[in-house]
């Protein structure tokens, strides 16, 4: 059959051709455009065809069908256009983008006599498209229409609404608007009344409540939290968005603070307590954090891990009830059984395991553990069940072997001695350090001779180091001095030069005129000191016949060239 319907396909096809140059342009010129239409787009014409029942409203849909049929029996590319077709056809809706979610926290700032002032928070999500702005609607009390006072979105996040009636009450709600749409409001929970207030209302909490306020089980809790406002404001307190229990809290308010009362605290009252100061709407709000807490249960499953030596591991559990407080530690208590009174061994353990050590030997001891939290310890005690006994175990003192070391060593100066100069009648010392085992004998040498018991001379030795002391030295003791160490296994040596001086005879007079203050005491002076330094010298005569300055000066300078 194939075969047979083949060649009649092949005849339309060459008469086609020869009619085509003349009828087809000039009687048929609507049809030329649609026949030209499949040839250059072929693919976009199968779409349709294959979503018919989107497009069955379109008559003329058909007719381009039957002419693309004989298209692709004209010309060879017609057949591999049919796989081409199915290509397109999955096209995955684009998902749709959510509105942004509400405005938070809307509250009123100002209200005047014919304006009121919002302020709030951006939304949390905003969506892809971004946020264009906000839309501000109100409502009269008791109406459900809601209007627009903003014509156009705005971004800012304060607004004031204008040219309303004083004394209406109205409510107000605010929407996030986007180009996916506008999310949904955020709305006042009491209506607004327009009216001036004076001062806006502002709660002043004591600096000491702005942390958690921690009182015991059975104590008062009176509070007084001062506000300000006018006219005078609403004051309204609650506890997780519920009214308070006024069988056991009192609130009494005045016209500037408001006074929170309980008798006696319990553990119920702990919580968060919700304070609102309320005048036409506008609000001021403040937290107020209460823990009632008491001394926690005792810890549980107190036992005795092991038992080495003076020593004894312990663990145990936490408490069940902490007494609403977070325990601060652990206190471990030990009692020997001979004097049955409980001993401290360990304070604000922070750990749930110890180990008590430097417990006596032969001594049997029981154990117990408090816990501890801000109220302090626990009433009952966690006591160990069983008992440690610290047993006898026999030492076998062994000394530890030194190993000997031979410290023989012969003489050897560390410090020698160093070159000195001093003065006439100035006792003088010279030192040395030496070190030797055995110790060595100290030997001093004046010009290599042997310095023997002499009361000028004082040596001494004292941890090994060396002195020998002159006493009031005259020129005559100036020379070498030499220190000697001798022990059995050698000798050592060192010297050193003293020179000793005489005091200037110049600088005597200088001294002498200085003291007395004229030329003729000063030289008396001179005199004096000469006779007793130097007999030779004393021919020198007090200048008292010629008391001239040039012949003082001159016999001066004699006494500095006789010097």
């Amino acid at each position: 059959m194939t075969g047979k319907t083949a060649p009649p396909a092949t005849d339309p096809a060459p008469a086609a051709p020869k009619k085509e140059p003349a009828p087809t342009p000039k009687e048929e010129p609507a049809p030329a455009p649609a026949a030209e239409k499949p040839h250059p787009s072929p693919a976009p014409e199968h779409p349709p065809t294959a979503e018919q029942p989107t497009a069955p409203a379109d008559e003329p849909a058909p007719v381009p069908t039957a002419e693309a049929t004989p298209a692709p029996e004209e010309g060879a590319p017609a057949p591999p256009a049919e796989p081409q077709a199915p290509a397109p056809e999955p096209q995955p809706e684009k998902p749709k983008a959510e509105p942004p979610s509400s405005p938070l926290s809307l509250a009123v700032e100002e209200v005047s006599e014919n304006s009121v002032t919002l302020t709030w928070k951006a939304p949390e999500q905003t969506g892809r498209s971004g946020l264009d702005g906000y839309v501000v609607e109100i409502c009269k009390d008791g109406s459900t229409d809601w209007t627009a006072a903003n014509k156009e979105p705005f971004l800012s996040t304060r607004y004031k609404i204008q040219d309303l009636s004083s004394g209406d009450k109205i409510h107000i709600r605010v929407k996030a608007v986007s180009a996916s749409g506008a999310s949904v409001p955020a709305t006042l929970e009491q209506p607004v009344l327009i009216k001036e207030i004076l001062q806006l209302p502002r709660i002043r909490m004591p600096r000491h409540l702005r942390q958690t306020y921690v009182r015991h089980v059975g104590d008062a809790v009176n509070m007084m939290i001062p506000f300000q406002g006018k006219p005078q404001p609403e004051v309204i307190w609650t506890k997780g968005g519920q009214p308070l229990d006024t069988s056991r809290i009192n609130i009494r308010n005045t016209e500037k603070d408001t006074i929170f009362y309980i008798r006696k605290a319990q553990r119920s009252d702990s919580g968060k307590y919700e304070l609102a100061v309320r005048i036409n709407g506008a609000e001021d709000k403040a937290t107020l954090d209460i823990r009632v807490i008491e001394p926690p249960s005792p810890p549980q499953n107190l036992k005795l891990v092991d038992v080495w030596g003076f020593n004894v591991a312990l663990e145990w559990t936490p408490p069940v009830d902490n007494g609403n407080s977070e325990i601060k530690g652990y206190m471990v208590q030990k009692s020997d059984k001979k004097s049955g009174k409980w001993f401290t061994a360990l304070e604000r353990c922070t750990r749930t395991s110890c180990t008590i050590s430097d417990l006596i030997i032969g001594n049997t001891y029981s154990f117990r553990v408090f816990a501890e939290n801000a109220c302090g310890l626990s009433e009952k005690a966690a006591v160990a069940s069983g008992v440690a006994h610290i047993k006898k175990t026999k030492t076998a003192y062994q000394p530890e072997k030194i190993p000997q070391r031979d410290m023989m060593e012969p003489p050897k100066f560390t410090q020698p001695l160093t070159d000195r100069t001093t003065t006439r009648g100035y006792s003088t010392h010279l030192f040395c350090s030496v070190r030797g085992f055995p110790q060595p004998k100290i030997i001093w040498m004046k010009n290599q001779m042997e310095i023997r018991e002499d009361p000028k001379y004082i040596a001494m030795i004292e941890q090994g180091v060396c002195s020998l002391e002159i006493r009031k030295p005259s020129p005559f003791d100036g020379g070498i001095y030499t220190c000697k160490a001798v022990n059995p296994l050698g000798e050592a040596s060192v010297d050193c030069k003293l020179d000793v001086k005489a005091a200037g005879l110049l600088a005597w007079h200088r001294i002498g005129v200085w003291l007395c203050g004229t030329w003729c005491q000063g030289f008396q002076a001179v005199q004096r000191a000469l006779t007793q330094l130097a007999p030779s010298h004393a021919a020198l005569q007090c200048p008292s016949e010629d008391r001239s300055e040039d012949k003082m000066k001159s016999k001066v300078d004699a006494a500095a060239a006789v010097q």
